[in-house]
């Protein structure tokens, strides 16, 4: 059904679709006269736009109690097992020309894992804590950075593209997500699956487009706190 209709694929910052107007197709790579998508290439102005998103987002983010935080990618973990599973590997098999087994090993299975175990490692994370001595508690507050998470993933693993953005997520920040361009009709269907699960608005918002379109007012913003990047080291720099 996905490969008989070609869907319109826009950025999704603070929860909305914002259509630029500047258009790209998503083929099959093993069938180019297939579009399964023609998306909405962000630009400076989107960039500006997902960046004070995540800002306003940023601070009941950080204050909501961990366990709701993990019960969000827990509930992602579910779905992707159950309802999206075989959406996810769809998608992944038709843009990005991978197997079956291919596609279920990665965009099903791996992913999965990233969001249970990133649960269970935050929790890890938060339980060492420093020795008290009697008389006194010491105790370490872990908190967010101070801005946004610029994440940057890349096309041939579907689990990363999703593993990237959600990790700081899980952890309080809230993230500017640039997908690979050859890979923007599965990140689509990832955006779906977080909002689904109760992913609040603007804490992880797609801006698709040109690494120098999108990159560039990114790096240049005073609030840029980090970066999450899996790819070649041409492309990062």
């Amino acid at each position: 059904k996905m490969s008989e209709r070609t869907i319109e694929i826009a950025p999704r910052i603070g929860g909305r679709s914002v259509r630029t107007g500047k258009m790209a197709e998503a083929v099959m790579p093993h069938d180019h006269r297939q579009v399964l998508a023609r998306w909405h290439k962000a630009g400076t102005k989107e960039v500006e736009r997902a960046i004070a998103a995540a800002l306003d987002a940023r601070l009941g983010w950080s204050r909501m109690p961990w366990q709701h935080r993990a019960a969000i990618f827990l509930k992602a973990a579910d779905l992707l097992a159950g309802p999206y599973r075989m959406k996810l590997n769809a998608a992944t098999m038709l843009g990005q020309s991978k197997t079956a087994h291919q596609a279920e090993i990665d965009a099903a299975c791996e992913l999965i894992d990233f969001f249970r175990f990133n649960a269970f490692y935050m929790t890890e994370l938060y339980r060492q804590q420093p020795s008290s001595s009697p008389g006194c508690w010491n105790y370490l507050e872990h908190r967010p950075l101070e801005g946004f998470v610029f994440a940057v993933t890349p096309f041939n693993f579907t689990s990363i593209a999703g593993n990237l953005p959600t990790s700081p997520a899980l952890l309080g920040n809230t993230v500017v997500w640039k997908p690979a361009s050859s890979a923007v009709y599965s990140a689509h269907f990832l955006m779906e699956l977080l909002e689904e699960a109760g992913l609040p608005p603007g804490v992880i918002n797609m801006v698709p487009g040109s690494g120098a379109e999108v990159g560039d007012p990114a790096l240049a913003s005073p609030h840029l706190a980090g970066i999450h990047f899996t790819g070649s080291t041409g492309v990062f720099q």
